[in-house]
């Protein structure tokens, strides 16, 4: 068993919803612990809505593909649309790291190669793993956020 983390994130339509919707594909059978809701800045540079994310923590002999392929299942049941690369959409989850595993596949880069640049990421992260993301890299990183409370509290 592993520890893994994913990162969700909606700024289309109901985000919360979009994201709760989420957390039973991605879980599996697996145990998991939730991270506070936060509204965070867009990167990329295309204009939009503000995104709400979260990170799950899993406890999990999942895969790194298998993960992904949880991903890629929640992403589809909330009809994301891929038309424009960094741009607004109804769920995007990401596989941020799987205990000890690396994988260098173009399909599933572990640990997530923009992950420690994103304070998107990085707050939620330190959140459920404080051990993780040291301050002097939480510091560095980029774009606002802003914590809003639970899931719960917010749907």
């Amino acid at each position: 068993m592993a520890r893994a983390f994913l990162s969700l994130g909606s700024n289309i339509g109901d985000r919360g919803q979009h994201l709760y919707d989420a957390l039973a594909t991605v879980r599996g059978s697996d145990t998991m612990r939730i991270s506070n809701v936060y509204a965070t800045e867009p990167v990329g540079g295309v204009a939009q809505d503000d995104f709400w994310n979260i990170v799950v923590e899993l406890e999990t002999a999942a895969t790194p593909r298998e993960l992904l392929e949880r991903a890629r299942q929640a992403e589809t049941t909330a009809e994301r649309v891929r038309d424009v690369r960094w741009g607004p959409r109804t769920l995007d989850v990401d596989v941020l790291l799987v205990g000890e595993v690396t994988s260098d596949d173009p399909e599933i880069l572990v640990p997530h190669p923009r992950m420690w640049e994103r304070r998107f990421v990085l707050a939620p992260l330190r959140e459920l793993a404080p051990e993780l993301v040291p301050e002097e890299i939480y510091q560095a990183a980029s774009g606002g956020v802003e914590s809003l409370g639970t899931l719960d509290e917010l749907r």
